[in-house]
């Protein structure tokens, strides 16, 4: 298990790479001096970032990236108020918001997640969740763990009269903007008692935790926990996840193959915003996502921003090889085309 230092993370300052565009291989050329970025939202993508940062200062240090995972509706608000250099989104900017950004705002997907959902139950390794039995268990309806829905779930196994605590977030949360979406989408009682949205009125006895970290410590330190976050953390502390059932009635892990199936039939619009609450496929994982970086049209400083458009463009193409290995997906060849063209409308 890695040291909970490396995900219960706050911000971090790194190299990144000067004169990298789009090839694979590029010619690093020193900038004339320290370039300093800043950026800060999303927790779901911040194990990946950190990753890409992290390799960034092995090529090059004179270009520093300081990025805070602070959730994607406090990254919104700073990229709003225009107090970092790029934000970080799970469910982007509504046109109200981007409204009130006057450089103009550019929404890039940069990589692909989904949610697990992770639990705490000594000797119960292979959990699985029917979507009526998980649309139960987050509207309260599901006290203990040897309750008959979860075990017609599992016949056989041995499932503890154990207290059920679920954890769920309690900032606003691009993470919870994606779940409960999916809940939305496939349990009428959660839509009309709770609905979608990234800050939603939990029903009465869940026990509320700060960021994708912040659940994880919690599920991680208390038997009986099951709560909702984004899979790197659970691969990282070797949480156990359920298998979760999907629109096909196949039961499925996480993995890049079932991520990759899911995400593969949505087709993103030109402003590359778009989401799956409930995806098709046999072999398609039920909660996926992109993830997005914020940039603004225009930059103030020349150097600022053919440093950031440097660091994006390495993210977009050499940088995707890490994603597999922190349980994120790449882009596919046909999408990285796409947010290429709109990074390289960021002027000057």
């Amino acid at each position: 298990m890695g040291s909970r230092r490396n995900f219960l993370y706050g911000s971090v300052a790194l190299g990144t790479l000067w004169g990298c565009t789009r090839s694979e291989n590029p010619t690093v050329e020193p900038p004339p001096s320290l370039v300093s970025l800043t950026g800060a939202g999303a927790t779901l993508p911040a194990p990946l970032y950190f990753k890409w940062f992290q390799e960034y200062n092995k090529l090059f240090p004179n270009v520093q990236v300081s990025y805070q995972s602070i959730g994607s509706v406090a990254g919104v608000r700073q990229f709003q108020t225009q107090t970092v250099d790029f934000g970080a989104s799970d469910v982007g900017m509504t046109p109200e918001e981007i409204k009130q950004v006057d450089r103009g705002v550019i929404m890039l997907p940069v990589t692909i997640g989904s949610i697990v959902l992770a639990y705490n139950l000594p000797g119960i390794t292979d959990l699985k969740l029917s979507r009526a039995t998980y649309g139960e268990l987050f509207l309260g309806k599901i006290k203990r763990w040897n309750d008959p829905l979860i075990q017609q779930d599992n016949p056989g196994m041995d499932l503890p009269d154990q207290e059920i605590f679920v954890i769920r977030r309690s900032d606003a949360s691009g993470t919870t903007g994606i779940f409960t979406q999916h809940l939305s989408a496939i349990n009428p009682e959660w839509q009309e008692r709770v609905g979608s949205g990234t800050a939603v009125e939990w029903p009465e006895g869940t026990i509320g935790s700060r960021g994708n970290e912040g659940v994880t410590a919690q599920v991680s330190q208390q038997v009986g926990t099951i709560g909702y976050l984004e899979s790197t953390y659970a691969m990282q502390n070797k949480l156990s996840t359920a298998k979760l059932e999907n629109k096909s009635g196949n039961y499925l892990r996480s993995d890049t193959a079932t991520v990759t199936e899911a995400i593969s039939t949505l087709e993103l619009p030109d402003n590359l915003l778009g989401f799956i609450p409930d995806p098709p496929g046999a072999n398609a994982y039920p909660i996926v996502t992109y993830s997005w970086i914020l940039v603004y049209k225009t930059y103030n400083d020349s150097t600022q921003s053919r440093a950031l458009k440097d660091v994006l463009s390495w993210c977009l193409t050499t940088g995707q090889q890490f994603a597999e290995e922190l349980s994120f997906v790449p882009l596919s060849s046909q999408l990285v085309p796409r947010v290429q063209s709109a990074l390289a409308q960021v002027m000057p």
